[in-house]
């Protein structure tokens, strides 16, 4: 026996007749209070969803340094939410729908809520950090005079295992997370009336966008505060957030965000399992319903074979699919990572990478924000059909692909670092050059290789510590520490009176600003014209599909989001950014830690040869 009714080949509108004083046909008939108040508790989910979300992309950097970890590991647990969704999203969207579907996406919402708490807690099982380690010349061959302790773990001598809680934490987030989108949607386009429920998807998708506002604007508050904020001496700590070694509250932001998560479930556990006045519904739910009750999970399952075939069997959904996966492909190759990792992480770097954050927060998603209500108004207003919102989806696709061409014409000096993008004496071209860390200027120092506590000197030039820098005296305390008599900075011609050095790598902001302001119109613009498609994406799953696919449609539809764009992403890039990196991060007792220095160009020579070669192939 199947729990689902006479197939059909489009989900379009019904027009249903009703009869007695009471009754009304779907284009009089107006929403119901109780479908209000889910699209407003749904709404709110994916709020504290795309809140948390965000605020795992902005501190994935802070995460990597506090469990010294390189970026490649760094990205798995960036995408363990992803891996968690496609486990069961399939399994979700089916049977999810054959249930109480407000309860389940509750108790899914609550899952994500334990996730995110989860994912805090190695924080409060790891110890404490130390304050970095500072080296200055001392002018005693082999030998350096240690100052201050920053930058290892006390007792912990090896990259921290805790990271895998984090793992599992975001695994769960994505466990959870599988039910909002399948049964949220097909819940709402059974009860709405057709011409609004593509508005009510609009506006569900735009409390997402508004979510990442909170996310980086939460995620620039918590990197600003030091990871053991409440435990030490803030006035004690020589580094400052701009260096790359500083290590944020990046715990306390999984905390914020786990119990609004939490707060969100509860009430979707009080809203019925239907809805007594639906527009949609037709004799055909009628009779159906009475059977959903009674069948068990066994005679459900028997079922789940043959649903997934007649969904895989219809040729108008394989090709969307196959669309889906072209322009996914595209678009997390070439918009999300290349926002993420290029931009933000190589062209702003660490000197100003909360700025950042914040400026294309405030300028992206509000393009986006209005993309994807505009989208939803367009489809209520024009009553677009199948064929429109499918002109609509293409239009937007098309639109976004041409303007990210631009990105890769944009890109920002190497910041110079003496022995490492620059030699000693004066700059070159980076590819040419071939020296080390130590010159003559240094070389009686005993400066550590390991080190890595960059100051700015007067020259304008980084070195990777006050002791490569010849530096022999210091002036002032903490984050006001000065460095003077640094030999190395002399031989660029200065005076021993300005040959000084401050804590920190040197800024680089003006050379960038203009090509930031041209990367935030493009970013906005490409925002803007994707999120036009983001509703004809969701309601063509929704459409093109016999009435009891829907959910599974939509679950299928993000199981390839996840699995072709979500997942390989960031993993990869994460290798590449780790098979560039000039500079690691040390252990106490050997080893490489995290990432600290590396050249944007070789990435981007890397991907352009990469492309080079699938073009020659």
């Amino acid at each position: 026996m199947t729990v689902e009714g006479s197939p059909e080949r489009f989900s379009e509108p019904r027009t249903i007749e009703y009869s007695g004083h009471n009754q009304k046909t779907p284009q009089t008939k107006c929403c119901s209070p109780t479908l209000k108040i889910f699209i407003g508790l749904l709404a709110f989910c994916y709020f504290t969803k795309s809140l948390t979300g965000a605020y795992t992309k902005s501190t994935i950097t802070q995460i990597e340094r506090r469990f010294e970890i390189p970026s490649s590991t760094a990205g798995i647990i960036d995408v363990s939410f992803e891996m968690g969704n496609l486990l069961v999203i399939t399994v979700v969207s089916y049977f999810g729908a054959k249930f109480h579907r407000p309860k389940i996406i509750g108790a899914g919402v609550l899952l994500m809520g334990i996730g995110t708490l989860l994912m805090a807690l190695p924080h409060f099982i790891m110890k404490s950090t130390w304050d970095t380690l500072i080296v200055k010349c001392s002018k005693i061959p082999n030998r350096a005079h240690f100052m201050d302790c920053i930058g290892c773990l006390k007792g912990e001598s090896e990259s921290s295992p805790m990271w895998v809680i984090a793992l599992f934490g975001n695994i769960l987030r994505g466990i959870g997370e599988a039910s909002i989108g399948p049964l949220g949607m097909s819940f709402i386009d059974d009860y709405a009336r057709p011409e609004n429920s593509a508005f009510y998807i609009g506006c569900l998708h735009t409390l997402g966008v508004i979510g990442p506002i909170f996310g980086y604007s939460l995620g620039s508050l918590c990197a600003s505060l030091y990871v053991d904020i409440g435990l030490v001496d803030q006035e004690s700590v020589t580094i400052t957030p701009q260096d790359s070694r500083w290590v944020g509250a990046w715990w306390l932001g999984y905390v914020v965000s786990g119990l609004l998560t939490l707060l969100a479930a509860l009430p979707l556990w009080f809203l019925p399992r239907a809805l007594p006045e639906n527009p949609q519904t037709s004799k055909l739910d009628n009779a159906s319903n009475q059977h959903k009750h009674t069948l068990s999970i066994t005679e459900i399952a028997k079922d789940f074979g043959p649903s997934l075939k007649r969904l895989l069997t219809n040729g108008i959904y394989l090709l969307y699919l196959v669309y889906i996966y072209i322009y996914i492909f595209f678009i997390y190759i070439y918009i999300y990572i290349y926002i993420y990792f290029f931009f933000l992480f190589f062209f702003f770097c660490w000197l100003f990478k909360l700025a950042v954050l914040i400026c294309t927060g405030v300028t992206s998603i509000p393009a986006a924000t209005l993309g994807m209500f505009l989208s939803g108004w367009i489809m209520k207003r024009f009553k677009l059909s199948l064929l429109g919102s499918t002109r609509l989806m293409f239009f937007s696709s098309v639109t976004t692909l041409v303007c990210t061409i631009p990105y890769f014409a944009l890109s920002c000096e190497n910041i110079d670092v003496a022995g490492v993008t620059v030699p000693y004496q004066g700059s070159v071209e980076v590819q040419d050059i071939s020296h080390g860390l130590l010159t003559s200027c240094n070389a009686d120092c005993g400066c550590p290789d390991f080190q890595w506590d960059p100051v700015c000197g007067q020259n304008g030039v980084t070195y990777i510590s006050p002791c490569h820098a010849g530096c022999n005296s210091i002036r002032g305390a903490g984050q006001n520490m000065t460095f003077h008599g640094c030999t190395c900075i002399q031989s660029w011609g200065l005076t021993s009176g300005t040959s000084t050095a401050v804590l920190g790598q040197c800024s680089r902001e003006t050379s960038c600003t203009k090509m930031f302001y041209i990367y935030l119109a493009l970013q906005s613009l490409a925002f803007f014209v994707y999120s036009l498609g983001t509703v004809p994406f969701f309601l063509i799953s929704l459409r093109i599909v016999d009435p009891a696919l829907k959910s599974l449609s939509v679950g299928v539809f993000l199981l390839v989001l996840r699995v072709f764009g979500g997942i390989p992403a960031p993993i990869c890039f994460g290798a590449l950014i780790d098979s560039t990196c000039l500079k690691w991060g040390q252990k106490k007792c050997g080893g490489s830690g995290a990432y600290l220095a590396g050249l944007f160009y070789v990435i981007k020579r890397k991907v352009q040869n990469d492309n080079q070669m699938s073009k020659d192939g």
